[in-house]
């Protein structure tokens, strides 16, 4: 009768699989060491509504998964990724906010021994709340200590280990009776997949402003190198070249008999800067002239530099 009931569960389990990946266009795969089955409940419980919490043996959702492969050839790529222990979160939500919420249900642990640390762990000197008893559990330790008032006090501060250190038993009992709890232990997104790609979690921090502003920075690199060589127009630099060509265009006409209506003003402030002096507003004061004739100075530097700046690339950049 057991057996018939453990049949008849993996069943089930399959079948809930089939249905996630029909209701659902979007996964993580996360791992789930050192996460309890009361965590798993309160990590679905907290993330109802936007994404479901699926765990089951690999092999059980790799011959799922296999048999989907026949209709869906890009959850191959799901398939091969089940290793170890990890689990799947299916959403049709915001992936960004779902990550988010998936880091976000953590449970602080004790030290565990055979695991690998999460993170540095020193114990500050000072007095503890150890019986005089443990003075020699803490010997074994190599950690200096001496009885005050009735309590052991560490003498000075003791890095017990480091990030990615195995953790033995001596140190995770030390933890235990110190009544640290240095880790935290929650489901850790590995992989992304998401429209038939898979990636890691990390993409999802790109942001459209940073996408943007990497086109527009290749987008300027292919237009300089075309104006550069001057042979090889693009989309890229074309407005660039007519530009160039009207500035050339504008110093032509500046210097020889030789004129076209949009060069006419120019060629007219040439003449007579002080016309367009006058054109300021009646009753302005003698600073505000100045300030006209300065501007008029700058604007005609800034007209000699649009006529020499093709020489930055190329002398024959008029042939654009």
């Amino acid at each position: 009768m057991a057996s018939k009931k453990t049949k008849d569960r993996k069943y089930q389990l399959a079948s809930e699989l089939e249905e996630h990946f029909d209701n659902y266009k979007k996964l993580f795969i996360v791992d789930c060491d050192n996460v309890g089955s009361d965590q798993m409940h309160g990590i679905r419980k907290a993330m109802r509504g936007e994404a479901v919490v699926y765990c089951g043996k690999n092999t059980q959702m790799r011959r799922v998964i296999r048999t989907l492969e026949e209709s869906r050839p890009e959850l191959e790529k799901i398939r091969q990724a089940m290793k170890l222990n990890v689990a799947l979160v299916f959403t049709n939500g915001d992936l960004s906010k779902v990550r988010d919420a998936i880091v976000d249900n953590k449970k602080p642990s004790a030290a565990k021994a055979g695991s690998f640390a999460q993170c540095d762990v020193t114990i500050e000197k000072g007095i503890t709340a150890l019986e005089p008893s443990m003075t020699q559990f803490l010997q074994a330790l190599n950690i200096g200590s001496k009885i005050t008032k009735g309590m052991i006090e560490i003498i000075n501060d003791v890095e017990l280990f480091k990030e990615g250190d195995k953790i033995d038993a001596s140190q995770a009992a030390l933890l235990q009776k110190l009544d640290i709890t240095p880790f935290e232990y929650g489901l850790v997104p590995k992989l992304v997949f998401d429209n038939g790609s898979l990636f890691e979690p990390a993409v999802l921090d790109i942001q459209e402003s940073q996408i943007i502003a990497q086109f527009q920075n290749c987008l300027r690199n292919a237009a300089c190198v075309s104006i550069g060589l001057g042979k090889f127009p693009t989309v890229a630099s074309v407005p660039y070249s007519i530009m160039i060509a009207f500035a050339n265009m504008l110093a032509v006409a500046c210097e020889l008999d030789f004129s076209f209506p949009q060069a006419e003003e120019i060629k007219a402030y040439l003449a007579d800067p002080s016309a367009f002096a006058s054109a300021a507003p009646a009753g302005g004061s003698t600073a505000a002239a100045s300030t006209t004739k300065a501007a008029a100075v700058e604007e005609e530097s800034e007209e000699e530099e649009m006529a020499g700046g093709p020489g930055l690339f190329d002398a024959g950049g008029d042939d654009y």
